[in-house]
């Protein structure tokens, strides 16, 4: 297989970026501080709070309020809780600036849908590590820059740019139009690892823990990688194979083949 696909969903919850309380959230979407989420208990009258999250194009996400309640580092959240990002996001042209500042051809990661923070920050890692130009992820059904992924990426966060994306099909659309060839990594690839051609522009493509690349996704790729495998364990899990492509398509451009 070319990676693990574990269905175990990871609480949303997270320290160090969690803004509570109706005025508290308000002011930081006014602000324009980068948020991922905006949780609403269900009945809560805080309207105002979702109506200017949606302005901010900021998803809204109404849940019981115990989740909120469990949530909470206060007790104290009246019904709202934001989640905002560790790190500002940047975008697609800022990812394909560093790849021009560099004189290199474009080696991006897109994350499909990546639920697990820890595994989420070990990809950007591995990402930066391998000399990536930026990194991918959309803005719905995925972690966003949380506290533990900024823990998990171990510094990477300060070098290599994260781009959220509104709407993942159009911006893999656009990096087509730019030049960039689509890698999504699956079990029933199309060309083995060793034989992508990963010295040309290069988005590599991981999909999520539970279901893979998505269905839209796996069609626009333009090649489906798979890893070879020879123990009797026979996956890796989203990280392990993001950082088996990188740093093979590391190899192919320093050593030329």
């Amino acid at each position: 297989m070319a990676y693990e696909k574990n269905r175990r969903r990871p609480p949303v919850e997270d320290d160090g970026t969690l803004i509570e309380g109706r005025n508290a959230v308000l002011e930081t979407l006014r602000a324009g501080r980068a948020v991922d989420k905006v949780f609403v208990a269900e009945g809560a009258h805080i309207g105002d709070v979702a109506a200017e999250a949606r302005r901010h194009r900021v998803p809204v996400v109404t849940c019981d309020r115990r989740k909120l309640d469990g949530m909470s580092p206060t007790g104290n959240h009246q019904g709202v809780i934001a989640q905002a990002a560790a790190q500002e996001y940047v975008s697609l042209d800022d990812i394909f600036r560093v790849a021009e500042e560099r004189s290199e051809v474009p080696l991006i990661v897109v994350c499909d849908g990546i639920e697990d923070p820890h595994n989420l920050g070990a990809i950007i890692r591995s990402a930066e590590t391998a000399g990536a130009h930026g990194v991918i992820i959309p803005k719905r059904r995925a972690v966003g820059l949380t506290a533990a992924v900024a823990r998990s990426a171990a510094g990477a966060l300060a070098y290599v740019g994260v781009h959220k994306a509104n709407n993942l099909a159009s911006t893999l659309d656009e990096l087509k139009e730019r030049g960039v060839w689509l890698f999504g990594a699956e079990a029933d690839g199309t060309v083995g690892l060793y034989d992508a051609p990963f010295d040309r522009p290069t988005a590599i493509i991981i999909g999520s823990e539970g279901q893979g690349l998505s269905r839209l996704t796996r069609d626009k790729c333009d090649y489906i990688v798979s890893i070879p495998m020879r123990g009797r364990v026979n996956s890796l899990n989203a990280s392990n194979a993001a950082a088996v492509l990188l740093f093979e398509a590391l190899r192919r451009r320093t050593q030329g083949n």
